[in-house]
Parts: structure tokens; C-alpha cells; sequence
């Protein structure tokens, strides 16, 4: 069977994909898209053998889970598309309501961290569509993630304020964030490390070859979507696709906040394939 591989259907995951369109290389897989909480679901379920899934989902499946090297989707300091669009300012929000997109658990928790963690704020949380204009007449505060999150910005709220909560984690921790990690059901990994090395290479190229192109990725992006060009360069030179020890650091620094506000119940190791 052909290895079964999810795909984030986001604009910030377009650069893992631009060079198996562009230079048509080829894999022999079974791409599956869908948003991050479906293919974390997708994974758990053995409905795929690999996929970016949300780093909070990795936390409370990681003995099933093994990493895939070299591969996440991050931001060290602004990540311009995880906003908290809020109708008063964030250390006022203690005992309001906010409403959370149910595209992403892991910008849920990284939330729910920050407002506890540095607020000293508990507010009521609820889960939305990830519409802004419905979200804000439910609630004093919504966040948004991804493409959603991209579009409300581009718009104009004077009345609004508005934190990318990529920077606000690194004013508060000097560390990177990572949202998705690569993971590879263990069950599939024991039996395909010769697949999975291919798999990993061909993403890596095709990452290294969309940042050494990207006004061509952004223009690619812009032909289906309502973005500036010049706006989808910067959103891309924002991103950081790879792995290093230093986000390593702050992806723990997360699983570890994380334990202790309660939204995992331990901090897990980070395994990653050795290929």
C-alpha cells in the first residue's frame, strides 16, 4: 500500500508542496487534506501513517507517535496568522468570554497558557465556527488561526485589538513556537524507514526550493486567493519550516506549560526518527 500522508489544507503549508507541483516530483503517496484537527484525528484513528499534525496532539499521543527530522511549521517571535482579535485589551480579559476557533488544539492550549500563565487572567471559553463577525457577537474575544486568521487581518478593526500570539509566547519565554510537528505512527515507521527517508528528502527539497522561490509561491498562492503578493512574502519569510535544537527547546517549554495549567498529562519526549 502507498504510504497514506496528510496534508494541512492552510496557505502557510503551501511551501511543503510547491515543489512536488512545480518540479513534479514524484511520490508515491495518498495525499489527504484536511485541517489540523482532522488530521490529528485521521492519525490517532490509523486512517493516515504520517501527517502535520497540531504539537498539543503529538503531547497526548506521543507513545504511538514517533517525529519526523528537520520538518515543522513554526515562528520564532510573529507568526502572523494565530491572532486573539479582542474588544478590550488582553489584561482586561479575565472572566470574559472567548471564542475559540475548532480549527486548532494546539493554539487553544498555547491560549489558554498565555492568559493563565502571564495574565493571571481565567476567562470563559467557548468553541466557534471560525468565522469573526459571528464570533464577536457571542464573545468579548476570538481566535483565529491559519487562512481565517490571515483574511480578518488584512481587514481594518479600529476598534480592535489584536496579538499574534507567536510574538506574544516569545516576549514571554525568548523561545521559538512550534504549531505542527510531523509525526509518524510508530506501527509504520518500524516497517518503512526506506520510504520515509524519501519522503522526508523530497519535502525538505521541496521546502528549500519554495524559500529560494518565494515571489513565485506567493504568486502561485495569489492566483486562488485574495492576498497581495508582496503580503504572502512576508507571511512566508515569517514561517520557519525546519527543526533545530532551538525549537526543540521551546516546543518543550510548551509541552511543559502545558502539563502544568492541566491540557496534557505529561510532558513527552520528543522522539524523533533517527533516518
Amino acid at each position: 500500500m502507498r504510504p497514506r500522508v496528510g496534508h494541512i489544507q492552510f496557505i502557510n503549508c503551501f511551501p511543503l508542496f510547491y515543489g512536488l507541483i512545480e518540479k513534479k516530483f514524484l511520490l508515491e503517496i495518498d495525499l489527504i487534506k484536511g485541517i489540523p484537527t482532522d488530521l490529528n484525528r485521521m492519525l490517532q484513528d490509523n486512517v493516515l501513517d504520517m501527517a502535520p499534525i497540531s504539537s498539543i496532539a503529538y503531547a497526548r499521543n506521543y507513545r504511538e507517535y514517533v517525529l519526523m527530522p528537520d520538518i515543522s511549521v513554526s515562528s520564532d517571535g510573529e507568526v502572523k496568522s494565530i491572532y486573539l482579535f479582542s474588544k478590550f485589551p488582553i489584561e482586561e480579559l479575565h472572566g470574559k468570554k472567548i471564542a475559540l476557533t475548532n480549527a486548532s488544539a494546539t493554539s487553544q492550549a498555547l491560549l489558554r497558557i498565555i492568559m493563565a500563565r502571564y495574565y493571571q487572567a481565567v476567562p470563559e471559553y467557548f468553541q466557534s465556527t471560525p468565522e469573526l463577525g459571528a464570533m464577536l457577537l457571542e464573545a468579548d474575544a476570538a481566535l483565529l488561526i491559519g487562512d481565517d486568521a490571515l483574511r480578518a487581518r488584512c481587514k481594518t478593526y479600529h476598534r480592535l485589538h489584536i496579538y499574534d500570539l507567536g510574538e506574544v509566547w516569545k516576549k514571554f519565554t525568548g523561545l521559538p513556537m512550534v504549531f505542527a510537528v510531523w509525526a509518524i505512527r510508530k506501527d509504520f515507521a518500524q516497517n518503512n524507514l526506506e520510504q520515509i527517508k524519501i519522503i522526508k528528502d523530497t519535502f525538505t527539497d521541496s521546502i528549500k526550493l519554495s524559500l529560494e522561490n518565494i515571489w513565485d509561491v506567493a504568486a502561485k498562492v495569489a492566483q486562488w486567493e485574495d492576498f497581495e503578493e508582496e503580503y504572502l512574502v512576508d507571511y512566508f519569510r515569517t514561517l520557519r519550516f525546519d527543526f533545530d535544537l532551538k525549537q526543540q527547546e521551546g516546543l518543550t517549554e510548551y509541552y511543559r506549560q502545558a502539563s502544568m495549567h492541566g491540557l496534557i498529562d505529561e510532558v513527552p519526549s520528543l522522539e524523533i526518527l533517527d533516518i
